[in-house]
């Protein structure tokens, strides 16, 4: 099961270590296929598949590297002894991602007085957080945000909640729109909620900086040209796949 209140990524990679511990593969090619068995079922789960899907391949890839080369000298129980090293090394380095991309953020926040967030996301309340540590921010938040607002607030932070539609508005008000994502794609495209493209096309027609902040775990190998090339279970969760949207 995917931990509740973690990153979906950070989840699915604690539960793919979980497995390899626990693997009674003998081979490196049978042990990938438990992995992606594991994957497989992950996704049934109501979460980011697109989080899930970018996390385990990056995952295998860390951990598989150079191992065939290993197998020439060493038996298989060490070089899977190694690989839960790897892979315990590679979530430790994942788990610290959130954390330097809210240092990385501050420099472009310096000039903000006022900001534009749409969508919740865990690094984007902690980059605004750390901001208004030293100055004073306000947040403009659309209201299909969720508890983005209550997050905000409980830090003290001066939250305007307004209307999704009403983006246009109150765009020209703000210095900038933050945004989170639930994948980034290999043509530089984000996925990220309902809404975003929208936020982002206004963003640009009135000159305003769009940032996008995502962990380095989400980017995901599909290479769409325009929005309906992406998969559906990227863009709905598992129970609604294949169901009428409306």
């Amino acid at each position: 099961n995917l931990e509740t209140g973690v990153p979906t990524g950070i989840s699915t990679i604690k539960g793919l270590l979980s497995m390899l511990s626990t693997s009674k593969a003998t081979t490196v090619q049978e042990l990938v296929h438990n992995l992606r068995e594991a994957t497989a079922e992950f996704k049934k789960i109501d979460c980011s598949t697109i989080a899930v899907r970018s996390a385990s391949d990056l995952f295998t890839l860390f951990i598989t590297q150079k191992e065939h080369a290993r197998l020439e000298r060493e038996d298989f129980e060490s070089c899977r002894k190694f690989m839960l090293t790897r892979g315990a090394t590679f979530l430790a380095r994942l788990e610290k991602s959130a954390e330097k991309i809210v240092q990385v953020s501050q420099p472009f926040l310096t000039s903000a007085s006022r900001v534009m967030v749409h969508g919740k996301s865990r690094v984007v309340a902690g980059a605004l957080i750390s901001a208004c540590k030293s100055r004073d921010i306000e947040v403009v938040l659309t209201k299909s945000s969720g508890d983005m607002a209550k997050t905000l607030l409980s830090e003290n932070i001066h939250v305007e909640v307004i209307d999704d539609l009403a983006v246009g508005v109150e765009m020209h008000k703000v210095d900038c729109v933050l945004l989170g994502a639930e994948g980034v794609v290999e043509t530089g495209g984000v996925v990220n909620q309902l809404g975003s493209y929208s936020v982002a096309l206004i963003a640009k027609s009135l000159n305003k900086q769009v940032y996008v902040m995502a962990e380095s775990f989400k980017f995901v190998r599909e290479y769409p040209v325009c929005q309906e090339d992406l998969p559906e279970e990227y863009l709905y969760p598992p129970s609604k796949v294949g169901q009428d949207k409306n």
